[in-house]
């Protein structure tokens, strides 16, 4: 009878082993290779409340690890691919983690490293480090552009049209440990300031990894993004979290566009619209439990960059043999979802009616308080709007005339561009943008900052001997005059 209720209590932890707890909610659920169906056994609408903020509670072993690149070896196969197909990528760092890990980043474009006027997208894998599908999944996705460039229209499309960025693993840390969290065991996707709650302030006790991700957005103006994550099998969209902290449907300005870009993504996998436990695939952050300090929605409000959070997997750490075939299920929704960049949306550039010069000014749509950037050099701008509306859309820039115009967005990306005009002072002068400068006014400025700089006796000095040089001047002048007139003029030879 012992030996008959070992076996028992043996077999129920196996089963909970192979069945993790998802990362956005508390139910068990499994995605069947072989059926390749969604299965919910127990979905209870009411108890979506999340688990894991925390460590994960499974100890992983170092078995579920095997056939997962390490992080040297992650490194390593993202050199080579630098190496192999160069041609139309590049590799650089945004940082390190908290023990020194550098947080690699491969940029696929048919000139990496240039800026151009086309828009800028991310994904971004392993932000929680027990969640590991993202980091291999970012290798196939890189690898399989560069093999059918020049040979599949999407991968041609994207290399040509699109400038992608790809960083593996945001939590190298927290993958060796293999937890949820970083070196220092911190949560980075609650790490982000928050826009409801006075949270994540202190730029000192933020995350390395968190600093990294922020100040790339400032060196890198993205249209788009994607972070991926595993525990269930869900397109997420923003907002995140809401005011009074309950678990309701809560849309950002751009609800109708998050929508969309979600259901690409849902609806292009082999079986996440057909999920049981979420309509389409795809859900409403807030909706599905309220989180804080989240980077999906630091992204949007800080930057203009619509970022989806991705749950591509519903085992955290499945077994590295299902790994092709995740890539398979995946393969087309991370294609399109890129490539929706340039097929979708409204696109253009902003210049000046006196000369043509590109203004780095702002796109605003009415009705959607998001305000989108234009390029500092090419004045281009991509604003991603859910097709089949009607929008006015609006360019701005300090010193100039706002311009709006009304349009009709079919399925099919639409190019607009603005011409502004200077506005006009009441004496008819010209108001010069904040983008230029008056080099005289500055010539002028600096000189009076010198003399006030503690320069006076300086131009005491200048000023004495410029006086004793007019005066000797005048001296030699006159001694010269003198002199001409006692020797009187010379004749010409021959009269």
């Amino acid at each position: 009878m012992e030996l008959l209720f070992s076996l028992v209590f043996l077999s129920l932890i196996f089963s909970s082993f192979l069945h993790p707890t998802f990362a956005r909610g508390g139910q068990q659920q499994h995605f069947s290779l072989s059926s390749g169906f969604f299965e919910n056994s127990s979905y209870n609408s009411g108890s979506t409340a999340r688990h894991l903020f925390e460590d994960s509670r499974l100890h992983l072993s170092l078995d579920i690890a095997r056939g997962y690149m390490t992080n040297s070896q992650l490194e390593k196969a993202l050199k080579a691919f630098a190496q192999r197909c160069g041609h139309i990528s590049r590799i650089y760092s945004i940082g390190k983690s908290v023990n020194g890990v550098p947080l690699w980043v491969i940029e696929i474009s048919d000139k990496p490293g240039e800026e151009e006027a086309e828009p800028a997208f991310k994904y971004i894998g392993n932000v929680h480090g027990d969640e590991p599908v993202g980091r291999e999944l970012l290798l196939f996705l890189a690898n399989w552009i560069c093999d059918n460039h020049l040979k599949d229209p999407l991968a041609t499309l994207i290399v040509e049209n699109v400038h992608l960025h790809i960083l593996p693993t945001m939590n190298p840390d927290g993958f060796s440990l293999r937890r949820r969290g970083n070196a220092n065991n911190v949560d980075l996707n609650r790490d982000f300031p928050d826009q409801f709650f006075p949270m994540n302030e202190d730029v000192h006790m933020r995350q390395p990894e968190t600093r990294a991700i922020m100040n790339w957005l400032r060196d890198v103006q993205f249209t788009a993004s994607a972070s991926l994550h595993g525990g269930a099998l869900v397109a997420n969209y923003p907002w995140d979290g809401t005011q009074d902290k309950r678990t309701n449907y809560f849309g950002c300005p751009d609800d109708e566009t998050f929508r969309f870009m979600a259901s690409i993504y849902s609806q292009s996998h082999y079986n996440m619209s057909l999920s049981k436990e979420f309509r389409g695939g795809i859900t409403n952050g807030a909706s599905w439990y309220p989180i804080y300090g989240g980077m999906q929605d630091w992204n949007y409000i800080h930057y203009g960059c619509f970022e989806l959070t991705l749950e591509i997997s519903d085992n955290k750490w499945p077994s590295a043999t299902e790994l092709p075939t995740l890539w398979e299920y995946n393969k087309m929704s991370m294609l399109n979802l890129v490539a929706s960049l340039v097929k979708t949306g409204v696109h253009g550039r902003i210049f000046s009616s006196d000369g043509g010069r590109p203004l780095p000014g702002f796109i605003t749509v009415k009705g959607m308080n998001q305000s989108v950037k234009s390029g500092k050099t090419f004045a281009d701008y991509h604003r991603l709007l859910a097709p089949r509306g009607r929008y006015e859309v609006m360019a701005a820039m300090p010193g100039y005339k706002l311009r709006s115009t009304c349009i009709w967005l079919d399925e099919a990306a639409m190019t607009l561009d603005f011409v502004l005009d200077a506005e006009v002072t009441l004496k008819g002068n010209l108001l010069r943008s904040g983008c230029e400068c008056d080099c005289g006014n500055t010539i002028r400025l600096e000189f009076v900052d010198f003399l006030l700089g503690g320069h006076l006796e300086v131009c005491f000095i200048l000023i004495i001997v410029g006086f004793l040089c007019f005066l000797f001047h005048r001296r030699m002048k006159s001694n010269l005059s003198k002199h001409r007139q006692v020797v009187g003029p010379k004749r010409l030879a021959g009269v």
